[in-house]
């Protein structure tokens, strides 16, 4: 079995390759990405509409005005 000697240019060459893989990767999973975040963020603000909208209810204020 020959032995080959790894060289800075070999490693450099397989990190470059590696980088490009993954920028693929990437760039395909960001729309689905931005879909979630962006569904994900109207629940938020869903729940904390309702969850506010509870509470409101809950420790809702009675002002009476009596005129003397």
């Amino acid at each position: 079995m020959p032995e080959t000697r790894i060289t800075r240019d070999d490693i450099q060459a397989k990190a470059e390759e590696i980088r490009q893989q993954a920028d693929q990767g990437a760039r395909a999973a960001a729309p689905a990405g931005l879909a979630v975040a962006g569904a994900l963020a109207v629940v938020v603000v869903g729940v904390a509409y309702l969850l506010g909208r509870r509470r409101g209810r809950k420790n809702k204020t009675v002002v009476e005005v009596r005129r003397v």
